[in-house]
């Protein structure tokens, strides 16, 4: 990340690319985020009830321990890893400092919340429902923010780089 710093990125017209594909594989990341949430549930109380706790009507049963450890054990790191580069990658765009703090809390703050209403869901009480659709809609929103700023930031660098 050291080109960011010194102003390098300027003048790094392929790392600029490596980031921009990058970026291009993050959003893709994103939409099959959403497909998967959206296969899975909708927004609707009900349908992360019943996707958590186990239907009879539709024949399905309640999310295990194991299971939701499972998945935790691997979003634990694929999106702290994931939030990581992209808030690190934002901190270096034109964005003000409030913008800034402001999103990088929000993303923060909405990741490890759409992880624990799983568990809250589960283990505490269905109402917790209201938690893990809320968490999920301003991680979406946040990741889609951190997509678009730190590609507009590249692109203009990028423009900057051609000669005229």
């Amino acid at each position: 990340m050291r080109f960011f710093a010194t102003g390098e990125q300027n003048r790094q017209l392929l790392l600029n690319s490596v980031i921009l594909m990058f970026l291009g594989y993050v959003l893709l990341l994103w939409v099959s985020n959403a497909l998967m949430y959206f296969h899975k549930m909708d927004l609707s109380y009900v349908s992360v009830v019943e996707y958590y706790l186990g239907s009879e009507e539709n024949f399905t049963q309640p999310k295990s321990y194991q299971s939701l450890l499972e998945i935790l054990h691997f979003h634990l790191f694929a999106m702290g890893l994931l939030v990581l580069t992209l808030t690190h990658l934002m901190l270096m765009t034109q964005l003000s400092v409030a913008v800034k703090v402001g999103l990088n809390a929000a993303i923060y703050i909405a990741t490890i919340l759409n992880e624990a209403a799983s568990w809250l869901v589960v283990f505490v009480h269905p109402y917790f429902a209201y938690l893990k659709i809320g968490s999920f809609i301003v991680l979406e929103l946040s990741l889609l923010a951190l997509i678009i700023s730190v590609s507009v930031s590249l692109l203009y660098a990028r423009r900057k780089m051609q000669p005229k």
